[in-house]
């Protein structure tokens, strides 16, 4: 598997009025194709500013990021749409989904940006919800939800997959089945998956995991073996 993102010496500040974040700092790492990553590390510790980072959400400060082939920091707004338009699927926390569509016109949306996306209800079989797709999001449980979510996000095969605490408003069964069909994700459909949680056991099922502490990656440990998902106990 060849490298699929590179950070090098990568910053990010933000201003408000006279005051000055510094969010990052001198960031070097690199993901590979197909990967699952885990990123770890306390609250403000610039997890969630890394994540949009990676998938071009927010733009570096300073220092250089590669995509593939291609470098996003010197990408325009426009061309960054694009980049994360076609690459890029997110997963978060709370779903996002439309509360007056269906699962499958939920999933279809991403039609509606001009994308060519798998069918809906091949996409949702593939999360196992294909007898839900008449269905609301009212009329789904959490779980449900969520994998709707994730339908959404691998009907347009992206080729990185971002997932913000995707299992922080679910119940623990149902936060391993998600785990489950993240992982699948990785080994079976080749996707790069990136997680930041606050869940440490998860780092026993990713490949990579990344610490992030202070606004700068502090550590990166590769796990020779990973636990299926099935296999976490929390």
């Amino acid at each position: 598997m060849g490298v699929l993102i590179r950070f090098e010496n990568v910053g990010k500040i933000y201003h408000t009025g006279d005051i000055v974040y510094e969010a990052l700092h001198d960031v070097n790492l690199t993901i590979d194709e197909g990967e699952m990553v885990v990123i770890l590390g306390p609250s403000g510790a610039g997890k969630s500013t890394l994540l949009n980072m990676l998938g071009g959400l927010d733009a570096a400060t300073s220092g250089k990021i590669t995509f593939g082939e291609r470098e996003i920091t010197s990408l325009d707004d426009k061309a960054l749409g694009r980049f994360r338009a076609a690459d890029v699927g997110i997963i978060f926390q709370f779903y996002n989904l439309v509360p007056s569509l269906t699962a499958m016109e939920n999933v279809g949306l991403m039609r509606e940006l001009g994308l060519d996306i798998i069918d809906p209800v091949e996409a949702l079989r593939l999360v196992g919800l294909e007898d839900r797709k008449d269905n609301f999001p009212s009329q789904m449980s959490g779980g449900q939800q969520q994998r709707v979510s994730i339908a959404r996000a691998i009907a347009k095969r992206p080729r990185l997959l971002l997932c913000d605490e995707p299992t922080g408003a679910l119940d623990t069964n149902t936060g391993k089945e998600i785990l489950k069909l993240l992982q699948a994700q990785s080994r079976e459909e080749h996707r790069t998956v990136v997680m930041v949680t606050h869940n440490s056991l998860f780092a026993e099922i990713a490949d990579k995991v990344i610490y992030v502490k202070n606004g700068t990656v502090m550590d990166v440990v590769i796990n020779e073996n990973p636990k299926d998902a099935d296999d976490i106990v929390w």
